[in-house]
Protein backbone atom coordinates (compact mmCIF):
# COMPACT_ATOMS: atom_id res chain seq x y z
CA UNK A 1 0.00 0.00 0.00
CA UNK A 2 1.13 3.63 -0.97
CA UNK A 3 0.34 6.46 1.17
CA UNK A 4 -0.50 9.85 -0.65
CA UNK A 5 3.21 11.43 -0.18
CA UNK A 6 4.55 7.95 -2.04
CA UNK A 7 6.24 6.64 1.09
CA UNK A 8 5.00 2.83 1.55
CA UNK A 9 2.79 1.87 4.95
CA UNK A 10 4.22 -1.56 6.12
CA UNK A 11 1.36 -1.96 9.02
CA UNK A 12 2.23 -5.02 11.30
CA UNK A 13 -0.58 -7.58 11.43
CA UNK A 14 -2.26 -7.67 14.43
CA UNK A 15 -1.02 -9.58 17.22
CA UNK A 16 -0.06 -9.25 20.87
CA UNK A 17 2.74 -11.63 21.46
CA UNK A 18 3.31 -10.16 25.29
CA UNK A 19 0.15 -11.64 25.69
CA UNK A 20 1.10 -15.31 24.12
CA UNK A 21 3.98 -15.30 26.38
CA UNK A 22 1.71 -14.63 29.39
CA UNK A 23 -0.54 -17.29 28.68
CA UNK A 24 2.37 -20.12 28.11
CA UNK A 25 3.73 -19.01 31.06
CA UNK A 26 0.41 -19.13 33.22
CA UNK A 27 -0.11 -22.72 31.42
CA UNK A 28 3.08 -23.81 33.02
CA UNK A 29 2.86 -22.14 36.05
CA UNK A 30 -0.40 -24.03 36.73
CA UNK A 31 -1.66 -26.55 34.05
CA UNK A 32 -5.78 -26.04 35.28
CA UNK A 33 -5.23 -22.75 33.38
CA UNK A 34 -5.48 -24.41 30.26
CA UNK A 35 -8.93 -25.84 31.14
CA UNK A 36 -10.73 -22.61 30.28
CA UNK A 37 -9.28 -21.86 27.01
CA UNK A 38 -8.89 -24.47 25.31
CA UNK A 39 -12.17 -24.80 23.92
CA UNK A 40 -11.99 -21.48 21.96
CA UNK A 41 -8.21 -21.28 21.29
CA UNK A 42 -6.25 -23.38 19.28
CA UNK A 43 -2.61 -22.99 17.85
CA UNK A 44 -3.16 -21.41 14.83
CA UNK A 45 -4.38 -18.36 17.11
CA UNK A 46 -0.77 -17.95 17.83
CA UNK A 47 0.86 -14.98 15.94
CA UNK A 48 3.67 -16.54 16.81
CA UNK A 49 4.27 -20.42 15.32
CA UNK A 50 6.84 -20.93 18.10
CA UNK A 51 4.05 -20.06 21.21
CA UNK A 52 1.39 -21.85 18.78
CA UNK A 53 4.04 -25.16 18.62
CA UNK A 54 4.54 -24.75 22.73
CA UNK A 55 1.04 -24.12 23.09
CA UNK A 56 -0.01 -27.58 20.61
CA UNK A 57 2.60 -29.72 23.06
CA UNK A 58 1.26 -28.47 26.37
CA UNK A 59 -2.31 -29.29 24.90
CA UNK A 60 -1.24 -33.00 23.75
CA UNK A 61 0.35 -33.45 27.30
CA UNK A 62 -2.24 -32.59 29.18
CA UNK A 63 -4.55 -34.73 27.58
CA UNK A 64 -2.62 -37.50 27.83
CA UNK A 65 -2.57 -36.82 32.15
CA UNK A 66 0.92 -35.69 32.21
CA UNK A 67 2.38 -32.91 33.18
CA UNK A 68 3.71 -29.73 31.01
CA UNK A 69 6.51 -28.25 32.42
CA UNK A 70 10.23 -26.74 30.55
CA UNK A 71 11.53 -30.28 31.43
CA UNK A 72 8.77 -32.48 29.74
CA UNK A 73 8.07 -29.88 26.78
CA UNK A 74 12.60 -30.02 26.17
CA UNK A 75 11.66 -34.02 25.97
CA UNK A 76 8.60 -33.51 23.52
CA UNK A 77 10.55 -31.33 21.55
CA UNK A 78 13.81 -32.65 21.23
CA UNK A 79 12.18 -36.34 20.16
CA UNK A 80 10.36 -34.72 17.01
CA UNK A 81 13.51 -32.26 16.21
CA UNK A 82 11.94 -29.24 16.85
CA UNK A 83 13.57 -28.05 19.91
CA UNK A 84 15.87 -25.23 18.61
CA UNK A 85 12.85 -24.02 15.99
CA UNK A 86 10.62 -22.98 19.51
CA UNK A 87 13.55 -21.33 21.26
CA UNK A 88 15.40 -23.83 22.93
CA UNK A 89 15.79 -25.09 26.63
CA UNK A 90 16.34 -21.06 27.59
CA UNK A 91 13.46 -20.22 26.29
CA UNK A 92 11.23 -22.61 27.53
CA UNK A 93 12.61 -21.58 31.03
CA UNK A 94 12.23 -18.15 30.56
CA UNK A 95 8.90 -18.28 29.89
CA UNK A 96 8.45 -20.94 33.03
CA UNK A 97 9.56 -18.48 35.29
CA UNK A 98 7.93 -15.46 34.21
CA UNK A 99 6.38 -14.13 37.33
CA UNK A 100 2.30 -14.90 36.08
CA UNK A 101 -0.87 -15.22 37.40
CA UNK A 102 -2.96 -18.19 36.30
CA UNK A 103 -6.14 -16.33 37.23
CA UNK A 104 -5.20 -14.09 33.66
CA UNK A 105 -5.12 -16.64 31.61
CA UNK A 106 -8.64 -16.39 29.93
CA UNK A 107 -8.07 -12.77 29.64
CA UNK A 108 -4.45 -13.43 27.75
CA UNK A 109 -6.84 -15.84 25.81
CA UNK A 110 -9.64 -13.70 24.33
CA UNK A 111 -6.74 -10.66 23.58
CA UNK A 112 -4.63 -13.56 21.76
CA UNK A 113 -8.19 -14.62 19.86
CA UNK A 114 -9.25 -11.18 19.31
CA UNK A 115 -5.78 -10.65 17.00
CA UNK A 116 -6.20 -13.51 15.59
CA UNK A 117 -9.94 -13.22 14.21
CA UNK A 118 -8.35 -9.64 13.11
CA UNK A 119 -5.71 -11.07 10.71
CA UNK A 120 -8.21 -13.72 9.66
CA UNK A 121 -10.65 -10.60 8.73
CA UNK A 122 -7.49 -9.05 6.97
CA UNK A 123 -6.85 -12.12 4.89
CA UNK A 124 -10.45 -12.72 4.05
CA UNK A 125 -10.61 -9.08 2.39
CA UNK A 126 -7.38 -9.90 0.73
CA UNK A 127 -9.27 -13.22 -0.86
CA UNK A 128 -12.59 -11.35 -1.42
CA UNK A 129 -10.82 -8.73 -3.31
CA UNK A 130 -8.54 -11.58 -5.21
CA UNK A 131 -11.72 -13.53 -6.17
CA UNK A 132 -13.42 -10.02 -7.21
CA UNK A 133 -10.25 -9.45 -9.71
CA UNK A 134 -10.33 -12.63 -11.19
CA UNK A 135 -12.36 -14.48 -13.70
CA UNK A 136 -14.20 -17.61 -13.10
CA UNK A 137 -17.27 -18.44 -15.17
CA UNK A 138 -18.76 -20.66 -12.34
CA UNK A 139 -18.74 -17.60 -9.52
CA UNK A 140 -20.39 -14.79 -10.70
CA UNK A 141 -20.87 -11.41 -8.87
CA UNK A 142 -23.59 -12.44 -6.87
CA UNK A 143 -22.08 -16.08 -6.01
CA UNK A 144 -19.53 -14.42 -4.66
CA UNK A 145 -21.41 -12.25 -2.20
CA UNK A 146 -22.92 -15.54 -1.27
CA UNK A 147 -19.84 -17.28 -0.57
CA UNK A 148 -17.96 -14.20 1.07
CA UNK A 149 -20.99 -14.05 3.29
CA UNK A 150 -21.24 -17.32 4.25
CA UNK A 151 -17.35 -17.31 5.22
CA UNK A 152 -18.05 -14.26 7.25
CA UNK A 153 -20.46 -15.90 9.09
CA UNK A 154 -18.26 -18.99 10.21
CA UNK A 155 -15.90 -16.55 11.16
CA UNK A 156 -18.42 -14.36 13.24
CA UNK A 157 -19.62 -17.82 14.72
CA UNK A 158 -16.38 -20.06 15.22
CA UNK A 159 -14.12 -19.86 18.36
CA UNK A 160 -14.89 -17.85 21.42
CA UNK A 161 -18.99 -18.41 21.25
CA UNK A 162 -20.41 -20.17 24.57
CA UNK A 163 -23.75 -19.41 23.39
CA UNK A 164 -24.26 -23.50 23.04
CA UNK A 165 -23.42 -23.95 25.91
CA UNK A 166 -27.07 -24.27 28.22
CA UNK A 167 -27.10 -25.34 31.41
CA UNK A 168 -29.26 -27.83 32.44
CA UNK A 169 -31.16 -25.06 34.56
CA UNK A 170 -31.74 -23.07 31.28
CA UNK A 171 -32.87 -25.86 29.31
CA UNK A 172 -35.31 -27.08 31.43
CA UNK A 173 -36.92 -23.95 31.78
CA UNK A 174 -36.94 -23.77 27.97
CA UNK A 175 -38.17 -27.40 28.00
CA UNK A 176 -41.47 -26.24 30.55
CA UNK A 177 -42.36 -22.88 28.28
CA UNK A 178 -42.65 -25.53 25.54
CA UNK A 179 -44.89 -27.55 27.57
CA UNK A 180 -46.91 -24.68 28.90
CA UNK A 181 -47.39 -23.58 24.88
CA UNK A 182 -48.60 -27.24 24.08
CA UNK A 183 -50.96 -27.16 27.07
CA UNK A 184 -52.43 -24.15 25.70
CA UNK A 185 -52.91 -25.69 22.16
CA UNK A 186 -54.64 -28.73 23.32
CA UNK A 187 -52.26 -30.44 24.29
CA UNK A 188 -51.07 -31.61 20.02
CA UNK A 189 -48.65 -28.90 19.58
CA UNK A 190 -44.74 -28.69 20.75
CA UNK A 191 -44.23 -26.26 17.81
CA UNK A 192 -45.76 -24.77 15.01
CA UNK A 193 -49.09 -25.99 13.57
CA UNK A 194 -49.13 -27.79 10.63
CA UNK A 195 -52.88 -26.59 9.79
CA UNK A 196 -53.76 -30.69 9.45
CA UNK A 197 -55.03 -31.63 12.84
CA UNK A 198 -54.03 -34.93 12.28
CA UNK A 199 -50.95 -34.42 11.00
CA UNK A 200 -49.98 -32.28 14.22
CA UNK A 201 -51.28 -34.83 16.65
CA UNK A 202 -48.62 -37.63 14.82
CA UNK A 203 -45.74 -34.77 14.94
CA UNK A 204 -47.10 -32.42 17.67
CA UNK A 205 -46.17 -29.52 14.81
CA UNK A 206 -43.38 -28.14 13.58
CA UNK A 207 -40.66 -28.16 15.66
CA UNK A 208 -37.35 -25.38 15.32
CA UNK A 209 -34.51 -26.87 14.19
CA UNK A 210 -35.88 -30.11 12.85
CA UNK A 211 -35.39 -30.70 9.44
CA UNK A 212 -38.54 -32.49 7.88
CA UNK A 213 -38.63 -34.67 4.52
CA UNK A 214 -41.48 -34.99 2.48
CA UNK A 215 -41.30 -37.18 -0.34
CA UNK A 216 -42.94 -38.82 -3.15
CA UNK A 217 -42.88 -39.52 -6.94
CA UNK A 218 -44.04 -36.35 -9.30
CA UNK A 219 -47.54 -35.45 -9.31
CA UNK A 220 -48.32 -36.47 -5.69
CA UNK A 221 -48.24 -33.40 -4.69
CA UNK A 222 -45.39 -32.64 -2.40
CA UNK A 223 -45.43 -29.01 -4.00
CA UNK A 224 -49.16 -28.28 -2.62
CA UNK A 225 -48.96 -29.98 0.21
CA UNK A 226 -45.85 -27.78 1.28
CA UNK A 227 -47.06 -24.60 0.13
CA UNK A 228 -50.56 -25.73 2.36
CA UNK A 229 -48.49 -26.31 4.92
CA UNK A 230 -46.14 -22.98 4.58
CA UNK A 231 -50.01 -20.57 4.09
CA UNK A 232 -51.46 -22.38 7.09
CA UNK A 233 -47.90 -21.41 9.27
CA UNK A 234 -48.00 -17.65 8.15
CA UNK A 235 -51.84 -17.31 8.92
CA UNK A 236 -51.29 -18.41 12.44
CA UNK A 237 -48.09 -15.98 12.42
CA UNK A 238 -50.41 -13.15 11.42
CA UNK A 239 -52.91 -14.18 13.97
CA UNK A 240 -50.17 -14.09 16.82
CA UNK A 241 -50.81 -17.65 17.35
CA UNK A 242 -46.89 -18.92 17.12
CA UNK A 243 -44.71 -19.34 20.02
CA UNK A 244 -42.12 -16.86 20.22
CA UNK A 245 -38.70 -17.14 18.40
CA UNK A 246 -40.81 -18.51 15.11
CA UNK A 247 -43.37 -15.66 14.71
CA UNK A 248 -41.27 -14.14 11.71
CA UNK A 249 -42.22 -14.80 7.98
CA UNK A 250 -42.51 -18.30 5.93
CA UNK A 251 -39.67 -18.21 3.11
CA UNK A 252 -40.66 -20.55 0.49
CA UNK A 253 -37.79 -21.79 -1.79
CA UNK A 254 -39.11 -22.63 -5.29
CA UNK A 255 -36.33 -23.99 -7.44
CA UNK A 256 -39.23 -25.52 -10.24
CA UNK A 257 -42.04 -23.07 -9.85
CA UNK A 258 -42.52 -19.76 -10.65
CA UNK A 259 -43.46 -17.31 -8.08
CA UNK A 260 -46.33 -16.70 -10.06
CA UNK A 261 -47.38 -20.16 -10.09
CA UNK A 262 -46.90 -20.37 -6.39
CA UNK A 263 -49.64 -17.35 -5.76
CA UNK A 264 -51.82 -19.22 -8.36
CA UNK A 265 -51.93 -22.33 -6.22
CA UNK A 266 -52.43 -20.68 -3.03
CA UNK A 267 -55.20 -18.10 -4.74
CA UNK A 268 -57.00 -21.04 -5.94
CA UNK A 269 -56.67 -22.52 -2.61
CA UNK A 270 -58.34 -20.25 -0.81
CA UNK A 271 -60.33 -19.02 -3.46
CA UNK A 272 -62.17 -22.23 -4.76
CA UNK A 273 -61.66 -20.92 -8.34
CA UNK A 274 -59.49 -23.56 -10.29
CA UNK A 275 -56.37 -22.60 -10.86
CA UNK A 276 -56.65 -23.70 -14.31
CA UNK A 277 -59.35 -21.57 -15.21
CA UNK A 278 -57.94 -18.62 -13.56
CA UNK A 279 -54.69 -19.36 -16.19
CA UNK A 280 -57.32 -19.63 -19.43
CA UNK A 281 -59.83 -16.88 -18.12
CA UNK A 282 -62.54 -18.88 -17.59
CA UNK A 283 -63.86 -17.10 -14.63
CA UNK A 284 -66.82 -14.58 -14.31
CA UNK A 285 -67.03 -11.47 -12.85
CA UNK A 286 -68.18 -12.66 -9.70
CA UNK A 287 -65.11 -14.66 -9.43
CA UNK A 288 -62.90 -11.69 -10.50
CA UNK A 289 -64.06 -9.63 -7.56
CA UNK A 290 -64.08 -12.42 -5.16
CA UNK A 291 -60.44 -13.05 -6.48
CA UNK A 292 -59.31 -9.28 -6.14
CA UNK A 293 -60.78 -9.72 -2.67
CA UNK A 294 -58.81 -12.26 -1.20
CA UNK A 295 -55.37 -11.35 -2.62
CA UNK A 296 -55.85 -8.18 -0.84
CA UNK A 297 -56.21 -10.22 2.40
CA UNK A 298 -53.20 -12.57 1.24
CA UNK A 299 -51.24 -9.74 0.61
CA UNK A 300 -51.05 -9.20 4.01
CA UNK A 301 -49.37 -12.60 5.34
CA UNK A 302 -45.89 -12.87 5.84
CA UNK A 303 -45.09 -14.87 3.05
CA UNK A 304 -42.14 -14.78 1.14
CA UNK A 305 -41.40 -16.81 -2.02
CA UNK A 306 -37.80 -16.85 -4.06
CA UNK A 307 -37.70 -18.72 -7.10
CA UNK A 308 -34.66 -18.10 -8.36
CA UNK A 309 -33.44 -21.38 -9.91
CA UNK A 310 -30.87 -24.02 -9.43
CA UNK A 311 -29.49 -22.20 -5.88
CA UNK A 312 -27.16 -23.55 -3.77
CA UNK A 313 -27.56 -24.71 0.26
CA UNK A 314 -25.41 -21.89 0.92
CA UNK A 315 -27.10 -19.10 -1.07
CA UNK A 316 -30.25 -20.21 0.62
CA UNK A 317 -28.39 -19.45 4.33
CA UNK A 318 -27.41 -16.93 2.77
CA UNK A 319 -30.74 -15.22 1.69
CA UNK A 320 -32.76 -17.05 4.89
CA UNK A 321 -30.71 -15.29 7.01
CA UNK A 322 -30.83 -11.95 5.64
CA UNK A 323 -34.66 -12.08 6.20
CA UNK A 324 -34.69 -13.52 9.88
CA UNK A 325 -32.70 -10.20 10.69
CA UNK A 326 -34.59 -8.00 8.89
CA UNK A 327 -37.36 -8.96 10.53
CA UNK A 328 -36.31 -10.48 13.93
CA UNK A 329 -37.35 -14.62 12.98
CA UNK A 330 -38.46 -16.93 11.03
CA UNK A 331 -41.72 -19.23 11.04
CA UNK A 332 -40.41 -21.76 8.27
CA UNK A 333 -38.49 -22.43 5.41
CA UNK A 334 -40.11 -24.77 2.43
CA UNK A 335 -37.22 -25.67 -0.31
CA UNK A 336 -38.96 -27.18 -3.39
CA UNK A 337 -36.83 -29.77 -3.96
CA UNK A 338 -33.56 -30.91 -3.03
CA UNK A 339 -32.42 -32.63 -6.68
CA UNK A 340 -32.64 -29.45 -8.48
CA UNK A 341 -29.97 -27.92 -5.45
CA UNK A 342 -26.83 -26.68 -6.93
CA UNK A 343 -23.53 -27.52 -4.74
CA UNK A 344 -22.05 -24.35 -2.80
CA UNK A 345 -19.57 -21.94 -4.73
CA UNK A 346 -16.17 -23.18 -3.15
CA UNK A 347 -17.20 -26.84 -2.50
CA UNK A 348 -15.64 -29.74 -4.01
CA UNK A 349 -16.67 -30.99 -7.02
CA UNK A 350 -17.18 -34.47 -7.17
CA UNK A 351 -18.73 -36.61 -10.44
CA UNK A 352 -20.82 -38.95 -8.01
CA UNK A 353 -24.58 -36.86 -7.71
CA UNK A 354 -25.08 -39.43 -4.54
CA UNK A 355 -22.33 -37.46 -2.40
CA UNK A 356 -23.24 -33.87 -3.79
CA UNK A 357 -27.21 -34.36 -2.40
CA UNK A 358 -25.31 -35.74 1.19
CA UNK A 359 -23.71 -33.05 1.28
CA UNK A 360 -26.87 -30.60 0.50
CA UNK A 361 -29.13 -32.52 2.82
CA UNK A 362 -26.65 -32.29 5.62
CA UNK A 363 -26.17 -28.39 4.49
CA UNK A 364 -29.88 -28.26 5.02
CA UNK A 365 -29.72 -29.97 8.99
CA UNK A 366 -26.97 -27.02 9.47
CA UNK A 367 -29.42 -24.53 8.36
CA UNK A 368 -32.28 -25.76 10.61
CA UNK A 369 -29.94 -25.78 13.49
CA UNK A 370 -28.10 -22.24 12.96
CA UNK A 371 -31.28 -20.24 12.18
CA UNK A 372 -33.38 -22.18 15.06
CA UNK A 373 -36.41 -22.93 12.43
CA UNK A 374 -38.34 -26.01 11.05
CA UNK A 375 -36.89 -26.67 7.35
CA UNK A 376 -38.84 -28.25 4.85
CA UNK A 377 -36.95 -30.22 1.94
CA UNK A 378 -38.91 -32.13 -0.71
CA UNK A 379 -37.77 -34.67 -2.45
CA UNK A 380 -38.13 -36.81 -6.10
CA UNK A 381 -38.11 -40.30 -5.62
CA UNK A 382 -36.28 -42.48 -8.36
CA UNK A 383 -38.65 -44.76 -11.07
CA UNK A 384 -37.63 -47.71 -9.08
CA UNK A 385 -41.29 -47.16 -6.61
CA UNK A 386 -43.29 -47.50 -10.31
CA UNK A 387 -41.05 -50.62 -11.53
CA UNK A 388 -42.11 -52.39 -7.77
CA UNK A 389 -45.45 -54.72 -8.27
CA UNK A 390 -48.45 -54.10 -10.68
CA UNK A 391 -51.11 -53.22 -8.33
CA UNK A 392 -51.37 -49.73 -7.27
CA UNK A 393 -50.57 -50.49 -3.36
CA UNK A 394 -47.24 -51.71 -4.85
CA UNK A 395 -45.87 -48.43 -5.14
CA UNK A 396 -46.58 -47.46 -1.65
CA UNK A 397 -43.08 -45.39 -1.03
CA UNK A 398 -40.55 -46.58 1.56
CA UNK A 399 -37.69 -45.57 3.38
CA UNK A 400 -35.23 -47.73 0.87
CA UNK A 401 -36.39 -45.62 -2.03
CA UNK A 402 -34.34 -42.71 -0.36
CA UNK A 403 -31.47 -44.44 -0.02
CA UNK A 404 -30.62 -43.60 -3.43
CA UNK A 405 -30.22 -39.95 -2.51
CA UNK A 406 -27.45 -40.05 -0.28
CA UNK A 407 -28.09 -39.24 3.54
CA UNK A 408 -31.53 -38.23 3.25
CA UNK A 409 -32.94 -40.48 5.24
CA UNK A 410 -30.18 -40.33 7.92
CA UNK A 411 -29.91 -36.10 8.25
CA UNK A 412 -33.71 -35.93 8.47
CA UNK A 413 -35.56 -35.26 11.56
CA UNK A 414 -39.00 -36.63 10.10
CA UNK A 415 -39.17 -38.15 6.70
CA UNK A 416 -43.37 -38.47 5.68
CA UNK A 417 -43.96 -39.58 1.69
CA UNK A 418 -47.54 -38.54 -0.33
CA UNK A 419 -48.80 -41.33 -1.77
CA UNK A 420 -52.45 -41.18 -3.95
CA UNK A 421 -53.61 -44.94 -4.84
CA UNK A 422 -56.12 -42.82 -6.89
CA UNK A 423 -53.12 -41.54 -9.16
CA UNK A 424 -52.05 -44.91 -10.22
CA UNK A 425 -55.62 -46.64 -10.56
CA UNK A 426 -56.34 -43.70 -12.94
CA UNK A 427 -53.68 -44.71 -14.51
CA UNK A 428 -54.97 -48.30 -15.16
CA UNK A 429 -58.48 -47.63 -15.85
CA UNK A 430 -56.95 -45.94 -19.36
CA UNK A 431 -56.98 -49.66 -20.60
CA UNK A 432 -60.61 -50.35 -20.87
CA UNK A 433 -60.01 -53.75 -21.50
CA UNK A 434 -58.97 -54.74 -18.26
CA UNK A 435 -60.20 -57.99 -16.89
CA UNK A 436 -61.46 -56.60 -13.42
CA UNK A 437 -61.70 -53.08 -14.88
CA UNK A 438 -65.08 -52.66 -13.19
CA UNK A 439 -63.27 -53.42 -9.69
CA UNK A 440 -60.83 -50.76 -10.41
CA UNK A 441 -63.09 -48.31 -11.12
CA UNK A 442 -65.23 -48.94 -7.90
CA UNK A 443 -61.97 -48.59 -6.21
CA UNK A 444 -60.69 -45.69 -7.78
CA UNK A 445 -64.59 -43.78 -6.72
CA UNK A 446 -63.56 -44.67 -3.05
CA UNK A 447 -59.61 -43.64 -3.05
CA UNK A 448 -59.68 -40.83 -5.58
CA UNK A 449 -59.87 -37.69 -3.00
CA UNK A 450 -57.78 -39.13 -0.35
CA UNK A 451 -53.84 -38.60 0.01
CA UNK A 452 -51.68 -40.89 3.08
CA UNK A 453 -48.95 -39.02 3.91
CA UNK A 454 -47.11 -41.60 5.84
CA UNK A 455 -45.00 -41.03 8.36
CA UNK A 456 -41.59 -43.12 7.68
CA UNK A 457 -39.39 -41.52 10.23
CA UNK A 458 -40.00 -39.48 13.35
CA UNK A 459 -37.04 -38.89 15.23
CA UNK A 460 -39.77 -37.11 18.63
CA UNK A 461 -42.55 -39.47 18.36
CA UNK A 462 -44.24 -42.11 16.30
CA UNK A 463 -44.46 -43.20 12.85
CA UNK A 464 -47.81 -43.83 11.15
CA UNK A 465 -50.70 -42.98 8.50
CA UNK A 466 -52.42 -39.51 8.34
CA UNK A 467 -54.83 -39.16 5.79
CA UNK A 468 -56.27 -36.19 3.89
CA UNK A 469 -58.67 -34.96 1.42
CA UNK A 470 -57.21 -33.80 -1.71
CA UNK A 471 -58.51 -31.80 -4.09
CA UNK A 472 -56.17 -31.20 -6.75
CA UNK A 473 -58.40 -28.81 -9.75
CA UNK A 474 -57.84 -26.39 -6.35
CA UNK A 475 -54.52 -27.30 -5.53
CA UNK A 476 -55.68 -28.10 -1.49
CA UNK A 477 -55.11 -30.74 1.20
CA UNK A 478 -57.73 -30.50 3.70
CA UNK A 479 -58.22 -32.39 6.74
CA UNK A 480 -60.25 -35.72 6.12
CA UNK A 481 -63.64 -35.71 7.81
CA UNK A 482 -67.56 -36.34 6.10
CA UNK A 483 -68.04 -32.41 5.42
CA UNK A 484 -65.30 -33.33 2.79
CA UNK A 485 -67.21 -36.10 0.71
CA UNK A 486 -68.37 -35.29 -2.54
CA UNK A 487 -72.16 -35.34 -2.93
Amino acid sequence: MVSENGFDLLKQMPQNIDAEQALLSAILLNNHALERVSEFLTKDHFASSAHGEIYDACLKLIHMDQLADAITLKDYFTSNGKLEEIGGIDYLFKLSNAPISGASSYDYAKLIYDKAIRRMLIKFGQETIDEAFSVDLNLDGVKQIELAEQKLFNLSTSGLDETSLKSLGKSLVDTLQQTEYAIKADGNLSGVSTGFIDIDKKLGGLTASDLIIIAGRPGMGKSTLALNILFNVAKNVAAGKVMSGLNGPALFFSLEMSADQLASKILSSVSGVSSYDMRIGKVSNDDVEKLKGISQELDKLPIFIDDTPALSVSAIRTRARRLKMRYGGLSVIVIDYIQLLSPSPGAKKSDNRVVELSEMTRGLKVLAKELNVPVIALSQLSRAVENRGTKARDKIPQLSDLRESGSIEQDADIVGFIYREGYYLEADLKNIEAKNYEAIQARYDKVKNIAEFIIAKHRHGATGIVELYFDGAHSDFRDLDSQHEEN
